[in-house]
């Protein structure tokens, strides 16, 4: 199930207050071969185990957070800090 587009033109970054977009498919794939890996984090430091289905990245293509069954989970202890999973 796809993100309400209504709903992403209002979604920010609940740290940085940036506007977030929809991860592209060539990264989303590539940070779910790192989460299959292991060596994926959310920002608690507690480990990514399930691959995303669908992402959001900040403007500044920082931060991922994750979209489950059209459902943004946009906390920060949940956000995946893609300079920490080497992915920026």
């Amino acid at each position: 199930m796809a993100i309400d587009r209504k709903l992403l033109d209002i979604l920010c970054c609940p740290v940085t207050k940036q506007p977030v977009h929809i991860l592209e498919r060539h990264r989303l794939k590539s940070l779910n071969e790192r989460i299959a890996e292991g060596g994926v984090h959310y920002q608690d430091d507690s480990p990514v185990e399930t691959p995303l289905e669908e992402g959001l990245i900040t403007a500044n293509e920082e931060r991922v957070y994750r979209v489950d069954d059209g459902i943004p989970v946009m906390l920060e202890e949940r956000a995946i800090n893609l300079r920490a999973a080497d992915l920026k």
